[in-house]
């Protein structure tokens, strides 16, 4: 059995979050659940965002699968899902987007994964703030470390998952340093990577491609703002951010978390979608080398997403989130 340290998280998270516990349960998954609190919760609770004993149980564990967290826009407190990156040295971000049967989209021949690095770029909290002039400067700090571990990622999964190419997006015609050290990086570890091609598109560039020939892309690497932007626009391809799952990875420790928000406005009605944390939940158990029941709740999620009835509402379905719950259950 392997202890998991579970963050319900805020909102909709503990009806979600519920869902995974109970298709686990099904399953005979051997995972045992240490349950941590986090963000708003935590705030309102015991005054303090992330809790020490968060910290402790994560660093126990080394794994944690978290439900959605909420950050105002704007204002309030530091983003927890950035602080829990950069607390644990999280640096890659991993997103695999796939067409779903049953989940109509634009496009039907997308099968990618996104690298976006996690813990540099604008997200690494740094600034400068001229109150005089009412002027900010953020500080987006890059690495070569930093470029080469989230690269060799993205090459070591491509050769480990036997996938042909890995796209390195930048902009280095115009930030020439910190885009061509990206570049740079991708040239260094492509050398212990012959069975791998390799190419590169200014972001831009990209994210036109991606909405006109998503299909082409296999493996995308790049930094950190730019895949946060790029993952949605890429979760939008396949459905949404309800059907997409993530994972912060590090060379340590690993949090598989649903890459949606806490949903306010839903929350408590027992309707939430829970397919982007129980996709998470499933690359959690890859992660821990449990396949075989990793593939088996995946496939019995794809039967029951390939039935539109069975689908919750912003599926088009009928399903509240117990209903689906059930239904993903019968489909083992």
């Amino acid at each position: 059995m392997k202890t998991i340290t579970l963050i319900p998280g805020d909102g909709i998270g503990l009806e979600i979050v519920e869902s995974v516990k109970e298709i686990f349960k099904a399953v005979n998954a051997p995972i045992v659940w240490e349950v941590q609190i986090a963000g708003k919760t935590a705030l309102e609770q015991h005054g303090e965002l992330i809790p020490q004993s968060l910290i402790d149980s994560i660093q126990k564990n080394k794994v944690a699968l978290k439900g959605p967290v909420e950050t105002p826009v704007g204002g309030g407190f530091k983003s927890i899902n950035v602080t829990l990156r950069q607390q644990f040295d999280l640096y890659q971000n991993v997103r695999p987007c796939k067409n779903t049967v049953g989940i109509n989209t634009r496009f039907n021949d997308v099968d990618l994964v996104l690298f976006r690095e996690n813990t540099e770029g604008l997200y690494s909290g740094l600034f400068l703030y001229d109150e005089r002039l009412q002027i900010v400067d953020s500080v987006s700090r890059i690495s070569m470390k930093g470029c080469l571990r989230i690269v060799r990622a993205a090459f070591e999964y491509a050769k480990k998952h036997k996938r042909k190419c890995v796209t390195v997006v930048h902009k280095a015609n115009i930030l020439k340093k910190s885009g061509g050290m990206m570049l740079e990086a991708a040239k260094i570890v492509s050398a212990d990577y012959p069975d791998v091609t390799w190419n590169d598109r200014i972001i831009d560039n990209m994210c036109m491609q991606l909405v006109t020939r998503p299909e082409q892309f296999d493996v995308v690497v790049t930094s950190n703002l730019f895949g946060d932007i790029l993952s949605d626009l890429c979760a939008g391809l396949v459905g949404g951010l309800g059907v997409v799952p993530g994972a912060n990875i590090g060379d340590e420790v690993a949090i598989f978390e649903a890459v949606h928000g806490t949903a306010p406005d839903i929350a408590g009605k027992g309707i939430a979608n829970p397919t982007a944390i129980l996709r998470s939940a499933i690359m959690m158990l890859e992660y821990l080398g449990e396949d075989e029941i990793a593939k088996k709740i995946d496939n019995a999620l794809d039967r029951t997403l390939a039935v539109k009835e069975l689908c919750t509402g912003d599926l088009g379905g009928k399903a509240n989130t117990e209903t689906f719950t059930k239904n993903v259950i019968a489909n083992l």
